[in-house]
């Protein structure tokens, strides 16, 4: 039986470029499937534009059949905001979309049983959708419509904070506070402190090792940066 550690390395190639509370979801959905016997996959993770426009047309203009609706810019994958997934096989090689497999044998399938844990985690799935329903897809929406998200709309910080702590168990603030290290080219440069997704670092420090000049405005309360 593979570890959880080698399931979790099976889809590290999905994660990289997620939205830090997709990312969270995502690899707490990989543990909490594990834990009941139906390891996944993540198939599919954040999409360029022309990576979405190439899939909208397969099926149109592109042989093959038609897999989206969403033309690029207008899937939460372009945001980062979604994720697909597949379940994992015992040969840690191949996958299946077999909806009515039963792999542990609980007399659940096990895709019902991803989407159970996915729902719990506050994910948004799309073999609840009315319409076109896309049973592998796997989304945070954060409330906005991708057309918000294409004119710069993002999520809040509270909305931010609230999904974490969902996600961690009601324990939001398990990485607030937490001091860290920053070093540029290997050498220590300062510290910072980590609090939930974001990290506070001096930005004068910073600035000045990478050859800029550093002013403050009091009257528009505007830090400036130039690049010497």
């Amino acid at each position: 039986m593979l570890t959880l550690d080698q399931v979790k390395s099976k889809s590290a190639g999905w994660l990289g470029n997620l939205h830090p509370v997709l990312l969270a979801a995502a690899t707490e959905l990989i543990r909490r499937t594990y834990a009941r016997g139906v390891p996944i996959l993540i198939t599919q993770g954040m999409r360029t534009v022309a990576q979405q426009n190439a899939l909208y047309a397969q099926g149109r203009t592109k042989r093959g059949p038609i897999v989206t609706n969403a033309r690029g810019g207008t899937s939460y994958h372009n945001y980062g905001l979604a994720i697909d997934f597949a379940l994992l096989l015992p040969d840690g090689k191949n996958v299946s979309w077999d909806m009515s497999r039963d792999g542990d044998g609980d007399k659940l399938a096990d895709w019902q049983e991803v989407a159970q844990e996915a729902k719990k985690l506050g994910f948004e799935w799309g073999g609840d959708w009315t319409s076109f329903k896309d049973y592998s897809h796997l989304q945070f929406s954060f409330g906005l419509t991708t057309s918000e998200l294409r004119a710069g709309r993002k999520p809040t910080v509270q909305q931010v904070k609230d999904a974490l702590s969902r996600i961690n168990g009601g324990d939001q603030e398990m990485n607030t506070g937490v001091k860290v290290n920053v070093t540029l080219n290997g050498q220590a440069l300062t510290t910072g402190v980590l609090d939930s997704v974001t990290t506070y670092v001096p930005v004068r420090v910073i600035a000045e090792a990478l050859g800029a000049k550093v002013t403050y405005d009091p009257v528009s309360k505007t830090v400036n940066i130039v690049k010497e």
